[in-house]
């Protein structure tokens, strides 16, 4: 195996391979990269058995056919160094040798032949879907993806495909984020995707791709790129019977002023309590060590006063997420769950129950 490439080119594509590789065992074979020259055509892959890369390069040349692995990190440390020139990488004895002017490097390959095979799926079905909206859809609710629970299911973000719309929804048992598209043709479906493979799908995909599912993997692909995850083994929570069918109280509130007014009173403390009025709502700290609070006017037209204690990073959470200037809040009562609403996007949110 043998090819000329631009040292950019090359660092850039490696460097995306990197979220993908074994870290704890550098000697297992996938925390290596597979390269392969097939057809004047580079191709490279990275996979931990759980989320996979595979990506295509055609701008290389002096190319002979042929394939190796090598490890990720140790390749990606030896591109950094070299100039913003042509590199010539080939195969020899064993070896990865990767030359730059009078500089010469060499990293022992494995057995391509036994690197895994990244998509095993063959009867995939076509998620008729724009990825700009998925993509839009998906980060929306990750903040609310829980970590390292030990219930898998949570660790990931459903997609629930429903006869007239298609729900993304997570929750850390703490909040339950939805956003949800209407759904123009899909089959029903439920599955749920990996938070790490929806970290990773946001960095790579801006442009319009294929994505595919069958019961254990998705597949998105455009002409240069194809990710691959496993899907969770689980069953979701009921996430529905979460949502409240009525509301007491629901209003606008202007979204500018509220992320002024929360930041303001959690520079030293997270949780907060936020007192609503007929003609204010008034932000409070909740640590006992320090005050901390801020007030703001506005006409609420609501009877009775009434507050929410919250930690106030899902507050942010949610209004870093949403477009609009104005955000809708609504609630039963104060030690209940409330529900936060922007356009096709909800959360609904555990509040901190204060002894009256």
């Amino acid at each position: 195996m043998r090819f000329v490439i631009t040292k950019n080119i090359f660092e850039n594509v490696v460097a995306s391979m990197q979220p993908f590789l074994e870290k704890k065992d550098s000697s297992a074979i996938t925390s290596h990269i597979y390269l392969e020259i097939d057809n004047a055509k580079l191709i490279i892959k990275a996979t931990d058995y759980e989320i996979g890369l595979e990506s295509y390069i055609d701008n290389i040349t002096d190319t002979v056919d042929g394939k190796a692995t090598v490890n990720g990190s140790n390749l990606l440390g030896i591109i950094k160094r070299l100039k913003n020139e042509e590199i010539t990488v080939e195969v020899t004895n064993n070896n990865l040798v990767i030359k730059q002017n009078k500089s010469t490097f060499k990293l022992p390959t494995y057995d391509a032949d036994e690197f895994p095979s990244l998509n095993k799926s063959e009867n995939l079905k076509d998620l008729s879907i724009s990825t700009i909206n998925f993509i839009n859809s998906i980060r929306k609710i990750t903040p609310a993806i829980d970590n390292n629970n030990p219930k898998f299911e949570l660790n990931g973000a459903l997609l629930d495909i429903k006869s007239q719309k298609i729900n993304f929804v997570s929750t850390d048992t703490r909040r339950l984020a939805v956003s949800y598209l209407q759904n123009i043709s899909n089959q029903e479906a439920q599955f749920i995707i990996p938070k790490k493979a929806i970290i990773e799908i946001q960095k790579l995909f801006l442009d319009e791709a294929k994505i595919s599912y069958d019961d254990t993997n998705l597949v998105i692909s455009n002409e240069n790129t194809k990710f691959f995850t496993k899907l969770i083994n689980g069953k979701f929570p009921d996430y529905e019977r979460i949502i409240p069918s009525t509301l007491k109280y629901n209003f606008p509130l202007p979204k500018s002023m509220l992320v002024e007014s929360i930041k303001l009173v959690t520079s030293l403390f997270s949780n907060i309590k936020i007192t609503f009025n007929s003609t204010s709502i008034l932000f409070e700290s909740l640590d006992e060590d320090s005050e901390s609070k801020t007030q703001i006017d506005i006409d609420l037209n609501i009877e009775k006063e009434f507050y929410l204690a919250v930690n106030a990073k899902y507050l942010l959470d949610f209004l870093s997420m949403s477009h609009n200037e104005k955000i809708k809040i609504g609630f039963n009562e104060s030690n209940l769950p409330f529900y936060l609403e922007d356009d096709k996007f909800f959360t609904i949110v555990m509040p901190i129950v204060l002894e009256k």
